[in-house]
């Protein structure tokens, strides 16, 4: 059976075509258009990015690219507290400012909020500029869920149902580009299949390869929190990238034993996710959370360890923390929430900061964190 088309008929609201291109206090462009194109918003002058935020990295051989820096939306989609529609939008528009390019969404944040967000966002911005991921494997339909379910608050009316069929993999991109208003996706992630792993490579990401084979996607790949089935995945199926999160960081550096030089070796773009492990990395303070519930005592001994060293050459422990992945050269982008214009802003300078060497070296006598 022939899935729904993976792009929107061009239509007058069918939104901008995104072109070839975890909060740390809560728990990623083509060249320059010849010109102004009639009915295309037009954003305000703002100074080019340099550095860090001008850096773009191949995913993939169909042409897409994600920045160094990239933002992810769960945040924005209630992740452990509500956020409003306003504070959402000042969030985003505090990243496009800096100069981030590559934004990550998932029908799962918010039940959908988040790509609503951020398709609303977009559709003021001028087209073509943004790299935007969203996943598959969860379809959302009406229900009545608690406030808070699965750790989001103040989502809509919807539940989520998991699916990792071929079907299911086309409505879910179909509904979210009914969400986001946009023409098309650059990546599309298999997310969080660690229960479905049959289900998944015998459907999900065929179904996900014929798209890019049609170049309706630029490409694919998969989203999860472990590295074993990534790196059966890898080895398994013909993906352009896998979404690491938590794995990669100064507390877990699990993905650098195979699935970082796997990826390396395939010529796999690895984007990290949850480098603050979900908030400790930011602030190891006494609640701080460590994969999306309460540090245990060992773990935030460690990370107040960690913020030590830092502060004995002058620099935050959350700079360290967004810096690391980096480091390696199969990481493509670090992949970081935001829940505020100020929370962006922090992460933008954290990301940019000079960081002396000897802080590696000392880190890495530490026992904490090496390349």
């Amino acid at each position: 059976m022939s899935g729904p088309p993976a792009r929107r008929p061009a239509g007058p609201h069918s939104g901008p075509r995104s072109g070839p291109h975890s909060s740390p206090h809560s728990s990623p462009q083509s060249g320059p258009q010849s010109g102004p194109q009639s009915g295309t918003p037009q954003e305000p002058p703002a100074a080019p990015s340099t550095g860090l935020l001008a850096e773009r990295v191949a995913i993939g051989r169909r042409g897409a690219t994600v920045g160094r820096l990239g933002l992810g939306t769960a945040p924005l989609a209630g992740l452990f507290a509500a956020v409003g529609a306003a504070e959402a939008e000042e969030t985003l528009t505090a990243a496009w400012e800096a100069g981030v390019r590559y934004f990550d969404t998932a029908p799962h944040y918010g039940a959908g909020l988040a790509e609503q967000r951020l398709g609303a966002f977009l559709a003021a911005r001028p087209a073509g500029r943004a790299t935007v991921s969203t996943k598959v494997g969860r379809l959302l339909v009406p229900g009545d869920p608690a406030d808070g379910d699965e750790g989001f608050h103040g989502a809509p009316g919807l539940v989520r149902v998991r699916d990792y069929s071929a079907e299911g993999v086309h409505r879910s991109v179909s509904e979210s580009l009914e969400r986001t208003g946009l023409d098309a996706f650059d990546i599309l992630l298999v997310h969080d299949p660690d229960e479905h792993y049959a289900e998944a490579l015998t459907g999900a990401f065929p179904a996900l390869a014929r798209l890019r084979d049609q170049g309706l996607v630029k490409a694919i790949g998969a989203g999860m929190n472990q590295t074993r089935m990534l790196v059966r995945f890898v080895e398994e199926t013909d993906l352009d990238c896998v979404l690491v999160a938590g794995r990669y960081s100064l507390l877990d550096r699990s993905a650098e034993a195979e699935l970082l030089p796997l990826c390396a070796r395939r010529k796999v773009g690895v984007l990290a996710g949850g480098v603050f492990n979900s908030g400790v990395l930011a602030d190891p303070r006494p609640g701080a959370t460590y994969d999306y519930v309460p540090a245990p005592r060992p773990v935030l001994d460690r990370a107040r360890a960690l913020s030590r060293v830092c502060a004995d050459h002058g620099v935050p422990l959350a700079a360290a923390a967004l810096q690391f992945p980096l480091r390696h050269p199969a990481v493509s982008s670090v992949v970081v929430g935001a829940r505020s214009a100020a929370e962006v802003r922090e992460n933008v300078a954290h990301a940019t900061l000079d960081l002396p060497e000897t802080l590696w070296d000392d880190l890495t006598a530490a026992g904490a964190v090496g390349p």
